[in-house]
């Protein structure tokens, strides 16, 4: 299984690798990131080290014994003792237990080490295995959401740790 790690400027040329042969795989079921994303990757890489050094993101990803990303996990809007988390895996980690794992070490890390009592989650209602990896590490539906225009559901968990 591969290791969370905290995001840092070391993983920007595998970071990138992982979302351009995922891109495709990514678009099917959230809005792609669009080719600026890719085009600017090294000045967004660095905002996001910026964000996480505040204290407002925390970016992780889930990285094999290679250096090859396999997925990322990451609580972002930190405030009040909460967070929203967002997670992708590779198309080739799909249904392997990488994002349970990866969702459930990172909500781990969310109580011990950043100090959160609670997070909250969002997926498409069609995204099935997105709603199944977070019913299986603790969230609990909330209600609706529309995501981009899509039908989507809330998850809440807490507490977290």
């Amino acid at each position: 299984m591969p290791e969370v790690q905290r995001l840092r400027a070391g993983h920007a040329t595998a970071l990138l690798a992982f979302e351009r042969e995922n891109r495709a795989y990514f678009a099917a079921s959230v809005p792609d990131r669009g080719d600026a994303y890719f085009a600017r990757f090294e000045e967004r890489h660095r905002v996001l080290l910026a964000e996480q050094e505040a204290g407002v993101c925390h970016f992780h990803l889930l990285v094999d014994g290679g250096g090859v990303v396999w997925g990322r996990v990451n609580l972002v809007d930190v405030a009040d003792g909460a967070a929203e988390l967002g997670f992708r895996v590779a198309e080739r980690a799909a249904g392997r237990g990488v994002a349970s794992a990866g969702v459930r070490r990172v909500c781990e890390l969310a109580g011990s080490e950043y100090g959160l009592s609670s997070l909250r989650a969002r997926a498409a209602v069609d995204n099935a295995g997105s709603r199944a990896v977070l019913t299986r590490t603790g969230f609990t539906q909330a209600g609706e959401v529309e995501l981009n225009g899509r039908p989507g559901l809330r998850f809440v968990r807490g507490p977290v740790g």
